[in-house]
């Protein structure tokens, strides 16, 4: 059984990149510091750390154990929360794009459901700008909606991640070199269209649109089968797909920000303080691997 407390130590040294400034960050002697690597060490029969000038880097081993250090810490803290306060009761509804709604949402709700279950929630898929409305106007307790990375979140909102946005082509076909380029991209408005479309004027590529969606998935179908290059974010393309690049004579496309906004207004804001806390901490928790 691993100690949680040797696991707070360890991310602590992770975030803060050495062993001092995770003891001055934690409130521990340096050398209580080691001797809980130590022992973390011991339990898991591998080394985690190495040395990396001034400081330390994971081994491989230590870049295996972290992901599941921080998803333990989490649910520690899951569970103390539930107990913490009374339980919070009512109905939020939350706006998130058809990618997010389908690949996280759908898989971090029930985490939820088990340390709040008097909390109804209702999940409305839809394209970013659309959210930002609606939670603007008072239509959506939460939205998770994407933005350019370079612009600075505004109105409360809170920068849950930036990921980066790709090109992909079947891994089967080789549609990726038809002139002009057949397209399969997210309907206006879309930053993912906006910036592919630029990339390719930029460059003087031809182009022309064979498949408009306002859905991730069928995009992410009609690459899969030959009919068109997509742009997603990265972290949607699959196994039947290969990212393009420079070396294929597609540009790098910028980074974008998921980033969580919230109604105007306090009306049920203990339920709403949950979820939002739960949304910010999952974003720091990468979630197990489906299949």
């Amino acid at each position: 059984m691993l100690d949680p407390d040797l696991l707070r130590t360890f991310t602590a040294i992770v975030d803060t990149g050495g062993f001092t400034a995770a003891a001055e960050a934690i409130h521990k002697t340096q050398s209580a510091v080691s001797l809980q690597m130590r022992k973390l060490e011991e339990a898991v029969g591998r080394p985690l750390f190495e040395k990396s000038g001034r400081g330390v880097k994971l081994t491989k081993d230590g870049e295996r154990l972290l992901p599941h250090a921080r998803r333990i810490l989490a649910a520690e803290r899951e569970a103390l929360a539930a107990f913490a306060e009374p339980d919070a009761e009512g109905r939020v509804v939350i706006g998130a794009p058809d990618d997010y709604a389908t690949h996280f949402m759908l898989r971090l709700l029930p985490r939820f459901r088990e340390s709040h279950p008097k909390i109804e929630v209702e999940i409305v898929a839809g394209p970013s700008a659309e959210l930002t409305r609606r939670v603007e106007a008072g239509e959506l307790d939460l939205a998770l909606v994407t933005e350019p990375a370079d612009r600075r979140p505004r109105g409360g909102a809170i920068l849950l991640q930036r990921e980066l946005a790709v090109w992909i082509t079947s891994a089967r076909h080789q549609v990726h070199e038809e002139d002009p380029l057949p397209l399969a991209l997210h309907a206006e408005p879309c930053p993912h269209r906006r910036a592919a479309l630029e990339a390719l004027d930029g460059i003087g590529r031809r182009y022309r649109f064979a498949y408009t969606s306002v859905a991730s998935a069928g995009i992410i179908a009609a690459v899969r089968e030959g009919l068109a290059v997509g742009v997603v974010a990265a972290s949607n393309a699959g196994e039947d797909h290969r990212l393009l690049g420079p070396d294929d004579g597609f540009p790098v496309l910028p980074a974008f920000a998921v980033v969580l906004r919230r109604r105007p207004g306090r009306q049920g804001r203990d339920r709403l303080d949950r979820l939002q806390a739960h949304l910010v901490e999952a974003f720091k928790t990468p979630l197990p691997a489906v299949g």
